[in-house]
């Protein structure tokens, strides 16, 4: 028995690291790592004992006795990477970097802005250090960011990363204000005055335009908003939503545009069982759409999609819930598209699958590109134009209009060609990459940036990891060095001033309370969960539990104790850098 990954990696790597053969690639430090869609587990090498499986806090990893036939293709998926990286030799032993300690005692505190993955990842990265306490600010009553509003709800798996994110909340040092809007309720100079640190983690909250004519017809929306929409985030809860058309159109050919042409072509039966919002879910069980075209500007070779996601809509047209089609743009011809890799054979597989009758279908479209809008005073078409592949001068695959047109039939349109991020109050702001300007993190000493609103909307859930560690170690420097303002000391100071301002702001305890009810409701109807989508409901709920109020998790040890000790062990599923404190070899 050998046992495979199933989804995209989180880069935890806490797998990598409970491998007693060293049989899971890339590792950190390798090639690729950063930018992996996936892990890969060496069948060859593989002993079954398990190890991996109870490490990964995703639940991604499966032995290959127990993989639906669904999931069979990532048996050749994980054996076809060790045939173009073979990854030899590979001792079953690897150093581990010694733990950095901080030469200054401390205490220090952070404050960490935004509680969704990067933030979390942060924290978690900073509270491995006792000289250390994290206050964690976000403006919703509710943590996880994109986790919870962002990832499908037919991704349960991938919201299994919420496992890790409770282990992070209960370390000692850490504590939740929630509910607070800095830059509103508080400002980064009243931050400044209170903490050594402060991060911002905001991601990327707008969306890419189009532009093109007729954008702003009704029918035409964002991907992302209706993505927040059936996730049940409280700002997208009054979006107009017109179900009431047999075809949708999706401009964009990422996980996002996947995403949402599964979930609008989804059986309803099987969503009931999510944890999408209940009024959402009633649209799409009311919905007549039949046929949801994906529009890519390139080929299947150049597709933003990754191959897990693909295997995933692969799975369901061959379960039968869906039909999935495979066209190229006016005067295309797919089959000229010339390609070896592994989306494109899926993509001919597809291709070549018979169609049934009726059945609700995803069209992907390649070599297609948006000209316009059509419709007076709501969209009843997309104009849409073929192209061509060709090099520029760097030598760029670039899509190339062939001037043939034609006007699909559609009631909306949905834009799925990338988020972009915003001015954030306060802080610098490159308007051509949409981030805040920083080196590795550090925008100035004492004030730094982690995720998408210091990267760009790029990588994955995990990738927030490691750009949380590089942020971290800037953080690290300015601590040591005395760079930083050296302020953090009044604990009660910092509770009085966003008790102030935010009355109603939530702790950990808050949150618990919020999640426990969701949990309950949502058994109640065999659900995982049923979201409070309303802010005055969450509030409610939360403050008729206990101790709403943030209250920070355990206690740092005394500042003359600290310097060289270490914070008492995390149960469950350890992040990489908690596994190597203390360790010089793995065997």
């Amino acid at each position: 028995m050998t046992y495979v990954v199933t989804q995209s990696c989180c880069a935890d790597a806490s797998c990598v690291i409970a491998c007693p053969v060293n049989c899971i690639h890339p590792t950190p430090g390798e090639p690729g790592f950063a930018t992996a869609e996936m892990l890969y587990v060496d069948a060859g090498s593989c002993v079954g004992c398990g190890a991996c499986a109870t490490a990964c806090p995703v639940e991604a990893i499966k032995p290959d006795s127990t993989l639906t036939p669904e999931e069979q293709p990532f048996l050749a998926i994980n054996a076809e990477y060790y045939e173009c990286f073979p990854h030899q030799p590979r001792p079953p032993l690897a150093i581990v970097p010694k733990q950095r300690r901080l030469a200054r005692q401390g205490p220090f505190r952070v404050a960490v802005v935004g509680a969704g993955p990067a933030g979390l990842y942060t924290a978690d990265d900073l509270l491995t250090h006792p000289e250390i306490s994290v206050d964690v600010y976000d403006r919703l009553p509710t943590p996880y960011g994109l986790v919870r509003a962002g990832v499908a709800p037919d991704h349960q798996h991938t919201k299994a990363v919420e496992k890790l994110f409770r282990q992070i909340e209960e370390q000692p040092g850490f504590r939740y204000f929630l509910g607070v809007e800095v830059g509103r309720d508080v400002s980064l100079a009243e931050l400044e005055e209170h903490y050594d640190a402060v991060v911002y983690t905001v991601g990327a909250s707008a969306d890419r335009a189009l532009a093109i004519p007729g954008e702003d017809l009704v029918g035409s929306l964002s991907a992302t908003d209706l993505v927040g929409w059936y996730n049940g985030h409280p700002d997208k809860q009054d979006l107009l939503i017109d179900l009431d058309t047999e075809r949708a159109v999706v401009v964009g050919n990422g996980n996002v545009a996947l995403d949402v042409a599964r979930i609008l072509t989804a059986d309803p039966v099987a969503l009931e069982t999510t944890d999408i919002a209940a009024l959402p879910w009633a649209a799409l069980s009311r919905s007549s759409v039949r046929e949801v075209v994906v529009l890519g500007r390139r080929g299947p070779a150049e597709a933003a999609f990754t191959v897990p996601e693909l295997v995933g809509l692969a799975g369901l047209a061959e379960a039968g819930v869906i039909d999935v089609a495979v066209h190229a743009g006016p005067g295309g011809d797919l089959d000229a598209i010339d390609g070896d890799d592994l989306r494109t054979r899926l993509l001919k597989d597809l291709a070549a699958r018979p169609r049934t009758p009726g059945r609700r279908t995803v069209v992907l479209r390649f070599l297609t590109a948006p000209l316009r809008l059509v419709g007076d005073d709501r969209v009843t078409g997309i104009e849409v134009t073929g192209t061509r592949l060709d090099r520029d001068a760097e030598g760029r695959t670039v899509a190339v209009p062939t001037g043939q047109s034609e006007v699909i039939t559609t009631g909306l349109v949905l834009r799925a060609v990338g988020y972009r991020g915003l001015p954030v109050a306060d802080l610098p702001y490159d308007d051509t990459t949409g981030v805040v300007p920083h080196d590795r993190g550090r925008v100035r000493p004492g004030l730094y940036v982690a995720g998408w609103v210091k990267r760009g909307p790029t990588g994955f859930i995990g990738s927030n990891k490691g750009c949380a560690q590089e942020t971290v170690a800037r953080i690290l420097d300015d601590l040591d060095s005395g760079a930083t303002t050296g302020r953090g000391t009044d604990d009660e100071a910092i509770v009085a001033l966003v008790s102030q301002r935010s009355p109603h702001v939530l702790g950990l305890e808050g949150w618990r309370a919020i999640d426990a009810e969701e949990r309950r409701r949502g058994e109640r109807r065999g659900r995982p969960r049923a979201k409070l989508v309303e802010v005055d409901e969450m509030l409610r709920v939360a403050h008729a539990g206990r101790r709403p109020e943030p209250t920070r998790r355990g206690a740092r040890r005394p500042a003359g104790d600290q310097v060289g000790t270490t914070s008492p062990p995390r149960r469950g599923y350890p992040s990489v850098t908690r596994l190597r404190r203390g360790l010089t070899r793995r065997g």
